[in-house]
């Protein structure tokens, strides 16, 4: 039996409709207000805080006695080290998330994904203690074969006998990224779209061809956004990299298993901030701001190639 609701009754459905759309618009528009102000309020903080450092005496810079001398090394630590961890986590994530989405039985997959969940919530310090005493002295024998055999790369220079170098840094900071990179991956691939695989599968093409042609094309976006926000943990990351890199604060070097390495900057911000005062305050603020700098550049590059991605999807 169909009910015929009166016009007034239609009415007041709309009104409430509308009443419950204006709430939800409302709050949010207010929350991406707060945000924006919150960003804001952040940025202009560390621009005040930065300005006496450039008046600041070369006597209260460390190391080379100049700003440029002082950030650029802790610049290219930084960067270093996130995209080194960005290369070692982002292969092995999308070959999980894979793994759990088109390969593993239901079972399995589900157990598989609550240990990758599980992953992330490891608090930083104990990566930090975990790279420093397991996996530092692990990779010595490593480290000496790459000199022995490919010394005559810069990058395999003169090995550490403690294990404590950028590349176990990077390969730490891989590890905390993982569970976030394959988290967003295995969510994506689920989205694919079932009627293209099952049409690649119909036509005869194996499974990974059936990945390759109708997953992985879905899922770019996703592995971008994925990686992207990785690479923003990695570069913001502050108590496991202090914790395992022997660090030259003054540093550049090419050699990834060198004894000493260029620290980050949020690593240098923890290890001296205790000990600062006056000006040396405001240089590491304004390290902090070149760090907030290149989180936004690799945000934004980031919403860039996803949204090229998207179209050409």
């Amino acid at each position: 039996m169909t009910t015929i609701s009166s016009p007034s009754a239609r009415r007041g459905r709309r009104a409430r409709q509308s009443g419950g759309d204006a709430v939800f618009a409302g709050v949010s528009l207010a929350a991406g207000i707060a945000i924006l102000v919150v960003l804001a309020g952040v940025a202009v903080f560390l621009i005040v805080q930065s300005v006496p450092a450039f008046s600041a005496a070369k006597s209260d810079i460390p190391g080379a006695g100049s700003l440029l001398g002082y950030l650029a090394p802790l610049a290219f630590g930084t960067v270093l080290s996130a995209v080194l961890a960005l290369l070692f986590a982002v292969p092995l994530a999308v070959a999980i998330a894979l793994f759990i989405t088109h390969y593993a039985p239901r079972r399995l997959a589900q157990a598989l994904g609550y240990l990758v969940d599980l992953l992330a919530a490891v608090p930083s310090v104990v990566f930090g203690l975990w790279g420093i005493f397991w996996l530092a002295p692990k990779l010595v024998p490593l480290y000496l074969w790459l000199n022995d055999n490919l010394g005559f790369l810069p990058i395999f220079g003169s090995p550490s006998v403690t294990g404590r170098t950028i590349l176990t840094a990077s390969l730490v900071l891989a590890v905390m990224i993982l569970p976030i990179v394959t988290a967003i991956c295995r969510e994506v691939f689920l989205q694919a779209p079932k009627l293209q695989e099952e049409a690649a599968l119909a036509l005869g093409a194996t499974r990974w061809e059936m990945i390759r042609m109708a997953v992985l094309p879905f899922g770019r976006a996703g592995i971008v956004s994925g990686a992207m926000l990785g690479l923003g943990r990695a570069l913001g990351e502050t108590l496991a990299v202090a914790l395992v890199l022997s660090v030259d604060p003054t540093l550049i070097t090419a050699n990834l298993i060198g004894t000493t390495n260029p620290s980050t900057i949020a690593a240098n911000i923890a290890l001296q901030f205790p000990e600062s005062f006056g000006v040396s305050v405001n240089i590491l603020i304004l390290s902090g701001l070149l760090l907030f700098v290149i989180t936004f550049v690799v945000n934004l590059a980031a919403r860039t190639i996803v949204a090229k991605s998207a179209v050409k999807v």
